[in-house]
């Protein structure tokens, strides 16, 4: 009898390698962006900006928050990849082993970094934003992200005590 999981893991692993080309391709347009496209004096106009030190700190404000980007993109490489070889794990049948914890575990500080530097982004966009001219950014300082943060934590603990387990039901067999 076929597991009711078994069509999504080959789906879960093409999307998974989709969303790695897509995420190395935005780190790429940001750096491309960061770097040749948006001089001071394109980012003012796209604003309606006169020259001003409001203009001069939402300037400074929106590249740093590119370098965020760019910063985000190999931790996004690094969780898609942990979370790529668990599928494999799953797909070959044997998900509950100590590197399975191990990743879940490196996903989760992967997590946790990407959480602050949301916090970091949604304090930049306070800091640059005016009444004039207000900024609206996503910070995805969400409380679900906060949680889901502590619920792969944990879930790297089930995975490594499970895995223990596993390897002692082994060596008493």
């Amino acid at each position: 009898m076929s597991q009711p999981y078994s069509a999504a893991l080959p789906i879960t692993h093409i999307l998974l390698r989709i969303l790695i080309v897509l995420n190395w391709l935005l780190g790429a347009a940001i750096v491309t962006l960061l770097l040749v496209m948006p001089n001071e004096q394109w980012i003012m106009s796209s604003f309606n900006l006169a020259p001003s030190p409001d203009a001069d700190r939402l300037v400074m404000g929106l590249r740093a928050v590119a370098v965020i980007g760019i910063i985000a993109t190999p931790l996004n490489y690094l969780l898609l990849r942990r979370l790529l070889s668990i599928v494999a794990t799953v797909r070959a049948g044997d998900p509950f082993v100590a590197a399975n914890a191990q990743r879940l575990q490196a996903i989760a500080w992967v997590l946790l970094a990407l959480q602050c530097l949301g916090v970091v982004v949604g304090a930049i966009n306070k800091g640059i934003s005016t009444p004039a001219h207000p900024v609206h950014l996503d910070a995805s300082g969400s409380l679900s992200g906060w949680l889901g943060v502590l619920l792969v934590f944990v879930l790297a603990r089930v995975f490594a005590e499970g895995a223990r387990m596993r390897d002692d039901l082994e060596g008493t067999v």
